[in-house]
């Protein structure tokens, strides 16, 4: 139906990705196109991760399918109808040159304000375009919303408030035990049903002993009346929690508890065993529990991956392979068999972000700053070499900033990292994300001492000044009184301070 938003809600590892698993398996088979992003808790900076993954992931279908007569006419009418204008669009969903060609430069537009609001405009056509066109559904699923940045949800609620679609749904996921009541979210919900759209919630829950036992009655092969006593027990451990149900069970078949007899021809177990075996109360003290019987190769590859997120191309890890002498890959497939990854489409990706999280918290705050800011040099080195930087450039900050100054003690070095940044900075506002942006400028100028004004002026009077504008268009008035009280104490000449005397 029309004007309509779903958001798949519940706790961590009760089944939303699987879910909406499911339902792109019945929209595609009926026809229908879906696309997905998803927001990561360690790519805060990165402009609308999400969003311009999911309609990345569109323009590849519609050149896969360039030869029908939709294709045709929603690739004619993209054109037509934002011309010149596309290439601000592009910088958002960059495979859009796959349909338009090469694009020439954007001008430089100096008001933030109205490029944020150009940049929602253009989008909102562009889905509307494509909506009309399509004689199928199109859903643009979002998962793990509750780390969605205040950018992607402003650009998410003009997609809903400002625009009437045909043929265009919109499902998020999110864990609503972690998000409090003033979560930007559950914002954007009232919103959207205060002004007569459709906005709903699909409640997730643990699994009752009913269900639990027919599950592992499928799994194992055996009818519900024989699996029930095993089924009582998993479910009083694991209190319904299907990911911890999965790994428990992954768990007590590696133990040999629960294993399949040749003699008898059918799975048998060992309910004292299981009954007296001691299971943690939280499926993350389970999961670190089965990390650390892998190997220290695998355990080490893994931990190397968790720095990213809930996934990396495999050419990253090849980067690290090159420049940090790492044997990574092997230990990597290891993780692949053994359940806690997959390996899809050149990315290795975590079979679940508690696995993940799990990973990324067995390594202490030091070593984890420590090994972010080498992954983040090492990457930025491979940009350098390769040509890639334009493509590498937040993935390298990003890992950077994650590790900050502490482990980067030239003084010459740190300035090329506060260069860095707000060469990322610039490139976020080119976006219109400028809360990305304003992280970037913040970044830069960590990186820099105390007397970085008499050091550095240039690169310092440029990140404050960037910092001051974004500061401006986002709305922070106190920061940028802040930042423009500094340039028009510190810098060094009229010119200099004029830019932040119109805030």
């Amino acid at each position: 139906q029309n004007d309509e938003f779903v958001v798949i809600v519940g706790s961590s590892g009760v089944g939303k990705t699987t879910l909406a698993n499911r339902f792109e398996k019945f929209v595609t088979d009926t026809g229908g196109i879906f696309i997905s992003g998803k927001f990561d808790q360690l790519k805060q900076s990165v402009p609308f991760p999400a969003i311009s993954c999911a309609f990345n992931e569109y323009c590849n279908f519609l050149v896969s399918d360039v030869g029908s007569r939709e294709s045709v006419e929603i690739a004619t009418t993209l054109r037509e109808s934002f011309g010149p204008d596309a290439c601000y669009l592009a910088k958002l969903i960059p495979n859009l040159s796959m349909i338009f060609g090469d694009f020439d430069d954007c001008d430089d537009v100096n008001d933030c304000v109205n490029a944020e609001k150009r940049l929602q405009y253009l989008l909102c056509r562009f889905v509307e375009i494509i909506s009309s066109f399509s004689p199928h559904p199109i859903v643009l699923f979002l998962d793990d919303l509750q780390w969605a940045d205040k950018a992607s949800i402003n650009l998410l609620s003009q997609l809903l408030v400002e625009s009437r679609f045909s043929r265009f749904l919109i499902v998020g996921a999110c864990r609503d035990d972690e998000m409090g009541h003033d979560h930007p979210i559950w914002h954007m919900v009232s919103t959207v049903r205060n002004l007569g759209m459709k906005a709903m919630i699909v409640k997730t829950s643990l699994l009752d002993k009913t269900t639990m036992n027919a599950m592992i009655s499928d799994i194992l092969c055996l009818s519900p009346r024989v699996t029930r006593s095993l089924s009582d027990i998993v479910h009083h451990k694991t209190k319904g929690n299907p990911l911890f149900f999965s790994r428990l069970m992954i768990s007590l078949n590696k133990e040999g508890v629960v294993q399949f007899s040749l003699s008898r021809r059918r799975w048998v177990w060992d309910e004292e065993k299981i009954l007296s075996r001691k299971v943690p109360d939280d499926v993350a003290k389970l999961l670190t529990g089965a990390i650390c019987q892998l190997s220290p190769d695998v355990q080490a590859g893994l931990c190397a991956l968790s720095c990213f997120g809930a996934s990396v191309d495999v050419s990253i890890v090849e980067i690290l392979e090159r420049y940090l002498d790492l044997q990574l890959k092997s230990s990597l497939e290891v993780a692949v068999k053994e359940c806690f990854l997959d390996k899809i489409n050149g990315r290795y990706t975590f079979s679940h972000d508690r696995v993940q999280e799990a990973t990324y918290n067995m390594m202490s705050t030091k070593e984890r700053a420590m090994r972010h800011s080498q992954y983040g040099v090492a990457i930025y080195s491979d940009a350098i070499q390769s040509g890639r930087t334009d493509e590498l450039l937040f993935t390298a900050m990003d890992q950077i900033n994650l590790g900050g100054p502490t482990f980067i003690m030239d003084p010459e070095q740190r300035a090329l990292i506060a260069g860095l940044n707000l060469q990322a900075g610039k490139k976020a506002m080119d976006v219109s994300d400028f809360l990305s942006a304003s992280s970037f400028f913040d970044y830069g100028m960590s990186f820099l001492k105390e007397d970085l004004w008499r050091t550095r002026y240039d690169l310092t009077l440029a990140l404050f000044d960037n910092a001051a504008r974004c500061s401006y268009a986002i709305g922070d008035h106190e920061k940028v009184k802040a930042l423009s009280e500094q340039v028009l104490t510190s810098a060094g000449s009229f010119s200099d301070k004029l830019n932040v005397m119109y805030y």
